[in-house]
């Protein structure tokens, strides 16, 4: 038995001698030695790693080392309560890792549940119902309304069959399907003679030949790429990592030269090393992981609120480094419903606004308003309400059909002219109707009316027109000429070129209720054309708007046709005279030459769910960060594979919600971008975060570094050090914690969506955070280091004394440099500087604690503090404000010389 792949381009008597098959089906015996030669007909799913790998695994974070070590090290040293909160934090990252690690991967059993339980089959020419799982390649199945189809096949027969391709092809429109051959070259979508595993029949009847079953199906083969595919580290994952060992080696780099310097200055080797832990703990940000994971959940629940649920946490900040979108059209940047939106009637084509299914709008005659009340109106809209078997109905507000989309766009035309279903109903009641099928391409009713028996007709313009003698023109029947016939394929053809579905209505009054119905068609007046389309969103052209300004590139990726892909594009701006694509040309370019040009490419259509997964990776090969769309299993693949996968949740599949990142609860292009500009929110907060905290450390070790280096210099006594080991540790404590943290919960500064797109692996250094750093560490450094020089040379304090003051002074400063990193580019005061209240909680709680070790006896002598005098507190909080100062100052400068956040490489 031979195992073509263009099962599609054979005669169905060949595909028959091909699969060693006859129309009678296979034999008992038969069927059972190609059941043990092929498998059974069901997805396989691969063997995943263990739970305790993957427990294990969350441990290969060089950050998560560096804390473990400073655990180890400050419970050796006895400081039970730092090491106990830096174990905390460790376990409480390693468990969430291990959670989302750990989550089923739903995908394969969600497939699963999209193919057929049952099969209906011919065996030995008797009809038999079997389980699905025992189809073989050359079975008959017989396929009606209703079924989902068991395994992938070639069709024998089709009485007007229609199947929902939707969740395999991206079709939003039922498939009519067809048994004649088909060019080699077709691809999934327009292969109208063969069904699909996992598909439904929404429409009549069919008999197939199983050509593939299993794995080698059409959903096998997505199962097959959904298995393969491998999820890249997320820019935060690699930030975080290159981050963590950029910390831990410089930690190590700073202070074992300053301890040993200190060691050969004649302190005590025991003593240097103690401060010497108690400095490297403090450079080693532990808060770093709660904040990180803070930050996204906060990003999580905004996002939420904003329609848009995140699977993921790391989800929320690679949504903020996304350099392209590549979304599907129906439903996305859609509206999914069928809307007319042109009319050509006595010899004039007639605009018609209003979007959706709400019965709004306006009839436009060269752009003036059209009397609805025109005869020849009036006849177009009877029409479109009778020849029609869908509702148009209310429901808390929103308007909803109840029916085939087609036809309710066409119920929806005739409420907007004022003509609702329901009256009509009554005054022309249905009699007797012609139903549709592919092979008429029409659909017929008779109606009675208080001037006789009258039919109304739809369908394909070319059909109707054959059966047309007559037009209805100047409020009269005239003859339909040769010469008219030619102008309204013009029109129909004029009207297609703009992606418009056109259906041609035509009347005929009946003679008699004898007449037959064979009869009714012929001889029809022609009334006019409509054309349709699923309307862009008007907040989707909006986004993709914002997205353009924040250096996002929006591309549409479709299973529509190139014509609907590109006049949809075209309306929302995001067709710009770029290259276009079909999954056909895909096919005849290499990986490297669609590389080379997938860059400029705005539009793909008639794509295919391989097609998907080569332009996801081909995008990601240029470095771009890929967010994609998508609701249906020919989605699945590409979704897990883009950085961001964002599934529908209203017309999605649960294979394609299990598959992605992301899942948007009301299939809205705009709520995307919504999402993007939360994540860039949690980026720049992390980025605000390390500022203050990286700053803050500088300080500490510049303080010390210098005062070791340079303190004979200064006119220190020998051997004086500006801070004890529990000082360092206290000050880490302090500043690490509640305030960092509450850097994590700042607000979105209004200007998110206007900065530059980040590249993949930026990081989160440039040349702003860096210069801010460096400048607010040193400055913290030399405030407190002025700290000590005074206290000791003007105030005449002990060296315990005045290391009391500088351990104050370090700390106040540092809480007014959370003020400075609120924002790197505007002013605390024209951001508001009370408008983050976590904060200011934060700083006020902490101010008790640090009232509470100055003033408490006790504590006075395991600190070096003692009780602060008004003079004490006033020269300190000056000498802390200044960073306020020169931070602000900072800004001004940068504003004034239009500075940019450009990337460093050392991120």
């Amino acid at each position: 038995m031979t195992e073509p792949k263009i099962w599609h381009a054979l005669s169905g008597h060949d595909t028959l001698e091909a699969l060693e098959a006859s129309a009678d089906g296979l034999t008992e015996e038969e069927s059972r030695s190609r059941l043990a030669r092929f498998g059974p007909n069901e997805l396989q799913e691969k063997e995943g790693l263990s739970p305790w790998k993957l427990f294990l695994g969350q441990f290969k974070s060089f950050l998560i080392i560096i804390l473990l070590i400073a655990v180890a090290l400050s419970a050796v040293l006895g400081e039970v309560v730092d090491a106990a909160v830096i174990l905390i934090i460790v376990i409480f990252a390693t468990i969430l890792g291990f959670i989302q690690e750990f989550r089923a991967e739903r995908s394969l059993e969600a497939l699963r549940q999209m193919t057929a339980p049952t099969a209906t089959v011919l065996r030995g020419g008797q009809e038999q119902e079997i389980p699905a799982r025992e189809v073989v390649p050359g079975d008959i199945t017989l396929i009606t309304t209703g079924d989902r189809v068991p395994s992938d096949a070639r069709l024998l027969e089709a009485v007007n069959l229609k199947t929902d391709e939707a969740a395999l092809t991206g079709e939003s429109m039922a498939a009519e399907k067809t048994t004649e051959p088909l060019p080699e070259g077709a691809v999934t979508g327009d292969r109208r003679n063969m069904v699909y595993s996992g598909t439904t029949a929404v429409y009549g009847r069919g008999r197939a030949v199983v050509t593939t079953t299993g794995m080698n199906t059409e959903f096998g083969q997505v199962a097959g790429m959904l298995q393969e595919v491998t999820e890249r580290a997320t820019p935060l994952q690699m930030n975080l990592d290159r981050l963590g060992k950029i910390l831990g080696l410089g930690a190590i780099a700073l202070v074992v030269p300053i301890a040993t310097l200190g060691v050969l200055r004649g302190h005590d080797i025991v003593e240097m090393f103690v401060w010497g832990v108690s400095l490297a703990v403090a450079v080693v940000p532990e808060a770093l992981p709660a904040v990180v994971t803070i930050g996204l959940a906060i990003g999580v629940q905004s996002m939420a609120r904003r329609n848009a649920l995140v699977r993921k946490l790391t989800a929320v900040e690679t949504l903020g480094s996304t350099t392209i979108i590549c979304s599907d059209k129906t439903g996305t940047l859609t509206q999914d419903q069928m809307t007319v939106r042109q009319v050509f009637i006595n010899g004039q084509l007639i605009d018609v606004t209003g979007g959706g299914y709400e019965p709004v709008g306006q009839f436009l005659h060269n752009d003036s308003a059209a009397d609805t009340g025109d005869i020849h109106l009036q006849k177009l809209f009877q029409s479109a309400a009778l020849c029609n078997d869908s509702r148009l109905v209310e429901v808390d507000g929103t308007w909803e059909i109840r029916g085939d989309p087609t036809e309710g766009a066409l119920v929806v035309l005739a409420a907007k002219g004022g003509m609702p279903m329901e009256e009509l109903g009554q005054e022309f009641p249905r009699l007797a109707e012609i139903p549709f099928s592919s092979e008429r391409k029409r659909m017929s009713t008779i109606h009675d009316s208080p001037q006789g028996r009258i039919a109304f007709g739809k369908g394909a313009p070319e059909i109707i027109l054959d059966l047309c003698s007559s037009q209805y023109l100047g409020g009269e029947e005239v003859v339909l000429r040769q010469e008219d016939r030619e102008m309204i394929l013009e029109v129909n053809r004029d009207m297609a070129s703009k992606a418009l579905r056109v259906l041609g209505l035509v009347y005929k009054a009946v003679p008699s209720d004898t007449t037959p119905l064979e009869e009714i068609e012929q001889d029809a007046v022609f009334i006019g054309l409509v054309g349709m389309i699923d309307p862009p969103r008007a907040e989707a052209k909006e986004a993709i708007g914002v997205c353009e300004r924040a250096g996002i590139k929006s591309v549409m990726i479709t299973g529509d046709h190139m014509l609907t892909a590109t006049a949809v594009a075209t309306e929302l701006n995001l067709a710009k005279g770029g290259p276009t694509l079909t999954g056909e040309e895909i096919n005849r370019l290499s990986q490297e030459e669609l590389e080379d040009i997938v860059d400029q490419v705005e539009v793909y259509a008639r794509v295919s769910p391989a097609h998907k997964l080569q332009i996801v990776e081909a995008l990601q090969q240029k470095n771009h960060v890929v967010a994609m769309t998508g609701d249906g299993v020919n989605d699945a693949p590409a979704l897990k594979k883009a950085d961001i996968g964002v599934a529908m949740g209203i017309t999605g599949t649960d294979v394609s919600k299990e598959a992605a990142h992301m899942v948007l609860t009301d299939d809205n292009f705009a709520s995307i971008v919504s999402a993007v500009e939360e994540g860039r929110g949690v980026f720049a907060n992390i980025q605000k975060f390390l500022t203050f905290l990286l700053s803050s450390n500088l300080g500490e070790v510049s303080l010390m570094a210098v005062a070791i280096l340079a303190g004979p210099l200064l006119g220190l006594p020998y051997g004086a050090l500006p801070l004890i080991a529990v000082q360092i540790l206290y000050v880490n404590l302090a500043t690490d914690g509640l305030p960092a943290i509450a850097l994590a919960v700042e607000r979105k500064e209004r200007d998110i969506m206007e900065r530059r797109t980040r590249r993949r692996g930026e990081g989160f250094f440039n040349r702003l955070t860096i210069s801010y750093i460096g400048g607010l560490g040193l400055w913290t450094g030399a405030v407190s280091l002025a700290a000590f020089v005074l206290a000791v040379h003007y105030w005449g304090h002990s060296i315990p004394q005045a290391q009391g003051f500088t351990f104050v002074t370090l700390i106040l400063v540092q809480f007014f440099n959370a003020f400075n990193c609120r924002s790197l580019r505007n002013s605390v005061f024209r951001i508001g500087p009370f408008t983050n209240r976590w904060l200011l909680l934060a700083i006020t709680w902490e101010m008790i604690l640090l009232f509470v070790v100055i003033y408490l006896p006790f504590l006075q002598n395991v600190f070096n503090t003692y009780a602060f005098g008004p003079g004490d507190w006033i020269t300190s909080l000056l000498l802390a404000s200044s960073i306020l100062v020169v931070g602000e100052i900072a800004k001004l400068i940068g504003k004034i010389r239009g500075a940019v956040d450009r990337p460093l490489a050392v991120s």
